[in-house]
């Protein structure tokens, strides 16, 4: 009878605990497969919010010049794409290439850690969306004001000097005043449903680096590579060309703020907030487990993705 009552209680144990059936024999092995397991919701959103809260932290002034770098390095973006337009036969499969150059600058600023407006709209909304009180609100309506206001002074000054200075030969000109066309003359709405596109790929973006290791540049080039070839409007991209429409009196500041900017900026906002940030927030608290030894483990992923990026802190 014990015996039986014995095998029965294995049997149970191997049913309701599935490591039990596990082939895995050493704890070297044990790490190596859970190497491999990919990292699941949970992690993915407390090793955002805790960035989140990192940047909340942070001085005015360090945000201001990390973003000041990040609108001058957009700038990349808007030379890589003409000069690549400029060289390429006017022929439908261009864009197909071209396009890849708008990708450049969010490679720059993302792998360099420089602050991006568009990236806010998910890593400093997950604390506020867990706290929910005014004095959170107030830190990241502020972070928002300082990191936008640098990113556009910063594509400000690039598109001054691409505009003023004779830098590229005619044909890079011509290209630069295409791109630029592109992003004014649009209706308010259809200015404001492409900008939700831009917002909601630059925020799927952020979601997606924590797992992605060796992939993060694959991932930064192809999700921005559909913002180029759709045409999205992205508020720090977008103000580099028209800016230089600006510049080289093709627009005017009335058609920037109204026919641009504010579509635009509202659009962006909509995609990062409602898209990413507050569907990741509703599936990770729905779906919220006991903590055990699965959230243990989850903590430790969390750590080490951490303490990867520590050594490279945005600057």
């Amino acid at each position: 009878m014990k015996a039986d009552r014995a095998k029965g209680s294995v049997g149970s144990n191997e049913e309701t605990n599935p490591s039990a059936q596990t082939v895995i024999s050493t704890e070297r092995e044990e790490r190596r497969v859970e190497d491999r397991v990919a990292i699941n919701a949970q992690v993915v959103y407390e090793t955002i919010r805790r960035e989140g809260e990192e940047e909340l932290a942070r001085p005015n002034a360090a945000l201001a010049w990390s973003a000041l770098s990040a609108g001058l390095s957009m700038g990349i973006s808007f030379i890589a794409e003409a000069l690549l337009r400029a060289h390429l036969p006017n022929r439908p499969w261009a864009p197909l290439v071209y396009c890849f150059g708008y990708s450049v600058g969010f490679l720059v600023i993302v792998l360099g850690r420089q602050q991006l407006f568009t990236e806010n709209t998910l890593t400093v909304i997950l604390p506020l969306m867990q706290r929910r009180n005014g004095q959170t609100l107030m830190r990241v309506l502020q972070l928002w004001t300082v990191v936008l206001a640098a990113n556009l002074l910063g594509t400000c000054l690039f598109a001054a000097c691409v505009g003023k200075i004779a830098l590229f030969d005619p044909a890079v000109v011509r290209a630069f005043s295409e791109i630029g066309t592109a992003h004014t003359g649009l209706p308010f709405g259809i200015a404001f449903v492409r900008a939700i596109f831009a917002g909601w790929l630059i925020a799927l973006m952020v979601w997606l680096l924590p797992g992605a290791d060796s992939a993060r540049v694959s991932i930064i080039i192809i999700l921005t590579y559909l913002i180029g070839l759709g045409e999205f409007n992205h508020i720090v991209a977008g103000s580099t060309t028209v800016f230089f429409m600006v510049w080289t009196h093709s627009a005017s500041w009335g058609e920037y703020f109204l026919r641009f900017f504010v579509p635009t900026l509202l659009g962006n906002i909509v995609g990062g907030v409602t898209l990413v940030s507050a569907l990741g927030h509703a599936q990770v608290v729905g779906g919220r487990e006991t903590p055990g030894n699965d959230s243990k483990r989850q903590k430790e992923k969390v750590r080490l993705h951490l303490s990867g990026k520590s050594a490279s802190s945005k600057h």
